[in-house]
């Protein structure tokens, strides 16, 4: 699982219809402090994440799969859950 700050929407006009009334959800990652770590996602939404939101992903394609349940699915990444807040130490 990865830490990712929701930036925007992925909009298509051509998709795979799995994705209907989906929201792909474009994350930049960032570490346990919030800090950007210089990589991103493209994540189906699963919980009605919106921009600006702390984030947990999902990257792993069969484990995406399971969670939306599309055995055959063209998934890799899927938002698991907002985050309220981070706990160190």
């Amino acid at each position: 699982m990865k830490l990712g700050r929701v930036v925007g929407n992925v909009v298509s006009t051509v998709s795979n219809p799995l994705y209907d009334g989906r929201k792909l959800l474009l994350c930049d990652l960032v570490d346990e402090r919030g800090r950007d770590v210089g990589d991103y996602l493209i994540a189906v939404d699963n919980v009605g994440a919106g921009a600006g939101e702390t984030v947990l992903v999902l990257d792993e394609g069969n484990g995406a799969r399971q969670v939306l349940d599309w055995p055959e699915g063209a998934v890799r990444a899927v938002v698991v859950g907002i985050v309220d807040r981070v706990d160190l130490g």
